[in-house]
C-alpha cells in the first residue's frame, strides 16, 4: 500500500508532525511504539497507515489486532481503515450482538485486521473463531483506559492469548501511571506530543455562559439557535439528564440524537450515525460520547453539566477542533456554580444573543436503501442511481454507507421527499428495492 496514494483517497493534503513521527517510528525501527498526543490529533490514521503497508494481502488470516475500550471507537477505527481503500479486509468485533453472527462474518470475509473490545476478543479466541498464529501486530488504543483496573483481567487474558506478536503500538491522550508487565513491551520508541501546560489547542475557543436560572434549558435553546446550522454536542453527566434535555429540545423543534450507556447497540449506532452524517444538528450524550467518536465536523461542544474531573473535561473538549480545524467549547455556569479549578486556560464570556428565530432544520436526511453488498451494490451504483434516476447533483449527496443487506445515504433534506417519490418502482442495477427515509 502506498501511503501517498491513500492520503489522496482520503483528501488529506499533508500529515501533521505527530503522524509523520509515528509512521517513521513504526516503519524505520524494530521497537515497540508509544504515542501520546491530544484527542483529535489523528492518532488512528497515524498507526493505521504504517500497519496497512506491512500487512500481507496474500495471507487470509488475522495479522493485526487493535484493542479499544469501547464499541464506538472500534466502529470508528474500522470505518477509517475501510475508507483508506488499502484492499485489505477488516472486521469490527464488540459486545451487544451475537458472537455467532460475527463468527460467520469472519469466516466469510477472512479479515487481515480486527478492531475489538477486550471481552469480545477473548470470546472469539476461546471459541477458536480465528487463528492467532499470524497475529504479528498488537495495537492498544486509549491504553490508559484499557489498562485500568476494570479492564485489567480481560486485557491480560487477551494479550497473553497472542503469543506471536512482534510489534506493539500503544496510543493515548494521557500516559498510564504504570505499564503492566503482561503487555510485554520491549525496547520502546516514544512519540510524545502532549501539550505542556495547555489542555486544549489554540484553535479551540473556550467560553463561559452564565445561566440566570438553575434550570439551564432556556439558555441552552438560545445558544443552539445562535449557532445556526453548526453541529453541536451537548454533554451531560447522567442518563436521566440526557433524556430530559433531549425531550425538551425535540419539543422546541430541534433535530436531536441521544447517546448514553443504557441504549442498546442499534440505538447507539443510529444516534451517532445521524449526527455524523448531519441528519441531526445536536447530539446530547454522557461522557460515553466523548470517548472514541471521530466525527470531524463538530463545531461546538457544550458542557451542560460541569465535567466531574479534568480527564473528562479534556476528552469532551477534544470532540471539536479535530484535524486542525477550529472549534468552540462552552461551559454553562449556573447561579450556584463556579468555573472548575482544573480549567487552566483563560476563558471568554459568551453573551447569548436574544433571538426569536426557530431552530434550523438539519442539512441532510438519511435514506434507507434495501439492497447492499450481498446484492453486489456499490457506492458508485447508489451515486449513479440518485443522480440519473432521482435527479440529484453531487452536492446534494453526502455520506454513503453500504452494508451487507442495506445501505444508508445522506441526501439534501429539502429534496428527500422528491427522491423517495422518484425512486418508487425504480431499479438499482436492475434490482427493485425499497427507498425510504430512515429513522
Amino acid at each position: 500500500m502506498n501511503i501517498d496514494n491513500t492520503l489522496q483517497k482520503l483528501h488529506i493534503e499533508e500529515l501533521n508532525a505527530m503522524q509523520h513521527d509515528t509512521i517513521d517510528a513504526v516503519l524505520h525501527s524494530d521497537r515497540d511504539v508509544v504515542v501520546l498526543a491530544p484527542t483529535g490529533s489523528g492518532k488512528t490514521l497515524a498507526y493505521l497507515l504504517p500497519i496497512a503497508s506491512r500487512l500481507d494481502p496474500k495471507v487470509d488470516e488475522v495479522q493485526a489486532v487493535v484493542i479499544v475500550p469501547g464499541r464506538e471507537l472500534a466502529m470508528q477505527s474500522n470505518d477509517v481503515f475501510r475508507r483508506m481503500g488499502s484492499g485489505l479486509r477488516s472486521e469490527c468485533l464488540y459486545g451487544g450482538r451475537p458472537t455467532m453472527d460475527e463468527h460467520r462474518t469472519i469466516m466469510r470475509t477472512r479479515p487481515q485486521i480486527v478492531f475489538c473490545t477486550p471481552g469480545r476478543l477473548n470470546d472469539h479466541i476461546d471459541k477458536l473463531n480465528f487463528s492467532v498464529d499470524n497475529v504479528k501486530w498488537l495495537v492498544i488504543d486509549e491504553f490508559d483506559k484499557c489498562l485500568r483496573m476494570g479492564f485489567r483481567a480481560e486485557m491480560q487474558k487477551a494479550v497473553e492469548s497472542l503469543p506471536n506478536v512482534e510489534r506493539r503500538i500503544l496510543l493515548s491522550a494521557t500516559d498510564a501511571e504504570e505499564m503492566p508487565s503482561f503487555v510485554r513491551m520491549g525496547r520502546t520508541e516514544r512519540v510524545d506530543y502532549r501539550i505542556d501546560e495547555e489542555q486544549t489547542p489554540d484553535r479551540i475557543g473556550l467560553y463561559t455562559v452564565k445561566s440566570p436560572e438553575k434550570d439551564k434549558l432556556p439558555i441552552l435553546a438560545k445558544m443552539l439557535c445562535s449557532f445556526g446550522d453548526e453541529q453541536t454536542i451537548v454533554f451531560m453527566n447522567y442518563r436521566d439528564g440526557v433524556e430530559r434535555v433531549s425531550r425538551f429540545l425535540a419539543d422546541e423543534g430541534f433535530a436531536v440524537s441521544s447517546l448514553h450507556g443504557a441504549l442498546d447497540q442499534k440505538q447507539r449506532e443510529e444516534a451517532v450515525y445521524r449526527f455524523a452524517n448531519q441528519s441531526v444538528r445536536v447530539l446530547v450524550g454522557t461522557d460515553l460520547a466523548a470517548r472514541g467518536l471521530d466525527i470531524p465536523e463538530v463545531n461546538n461542544v457544550i458542557h451542560y453539566n460541569l465535567p466531574v474531573g479534568e480527564d473528562e473535561y479534556i476528552h469532551r473538549v477534544g470532540r471539536t477542533g479535530r484535524w486542525e480545524s477550529t472549534g468552540k467549547a462552552f461551559m454553562i455556569i449556573g447561579p450556584e456554580e463556579h468555573l472548575p479549578e482544573y480549567v487552566k486556560e483563560s476563558t471568554e464570556e459568551y453573551n447569548v444573543p436574544e433571538t426569536s428565530a426557530a431552530p434550523l432544520p438539519p442539512r441532510m436526511a438519511t435514506l434507507y436503501i434495501g439492497k447492499g453488498k450481498k446484492d453486489k451494490i456499490s457506492k458508485g451504483d447508489i451515486l449513479g442511481f440518485l443522480c440519473k434516476i432521482c435527479g440529484l447533483k453531487g452536492a446534494d449527496i453526502g455520506r454513503i454507507d453500504v452494508y451487507e443487506r442495506y445501505a444508508y445515504v445522506a441526501v439534501d433534506n429539502s429534496k428527500v421527499r422528491s427522491v423517495v417519490k422518484k425512486a418508487t418502482g425504480a431499479k438499482i442495477k436492475g434490482l427493485k428495492t425499497v427507498v425510504e427515509q430512515a429513522f
